[in-house]
């Protein structure tokens, strides 16, 4: 069988927003103070209203869970071949920190714009890679 690669993957990539509505982030019962679904809102918004210089997705869980509500923001094609790796924040729970991911992501993201001091203080490593598996081979019977 021949796989045949969309047209739209050899398009450059926007700087990317994934942002995690798994087991915690996004759980209202978790951070009760927080509009999770608010903030998902804004974040489509200003993607929408970026001409297709920011883009938007969900993910299930990233991992982090006690660092709840984790941003992973991606850089662009252009950046990622320079060098550019995603940067992830944790704790972005109000709309200050959500104005500040979005303003920097509009402004390019990682590898086009220095990350301000205030994303700093949201900054987290991603999760260790996880071993892979090794399948278990099961007894024939």
């Amino acid at each position: 069988m021949t796989w045949i690669r969309p047209l739209a993957a050899h398009a450059p990539r926007p700087c990317t927003l994934v942002v995690c509505r798994g087991c915690c982030c996004g759980d209202p019962r978790k951070n009760p103070g927080s509009d999770h679904a608010g903030q998902l809102a804004r974040l489509r918004e200003a993607a929408a209203a970026s001409g297709g210089r920011l883009a938007v997705r969900t993910s299930d869980c990233l991992g982090p869970c006690a660092q709840a509500n984790v941003i992973v923001v991606q850089p662009t094609s252009e950046a990622r071949s320079r060098g550019a790796r995603a940067v992830w924040f944790g704790w972005a729970l109000d709309d200050t920190a959500t104005d500040e991911i979005i303003d920097w992501a509009r402004s390019g993201g990682p590898g086009s714009t220095p990350l301000p001091d205030t994303l700093e203080l949201h900054r987290i490593d991603p999760p260790a890679p996880k071993e892979p598996t090794t399948p278990r081979r099961g007894r024939r019977r």
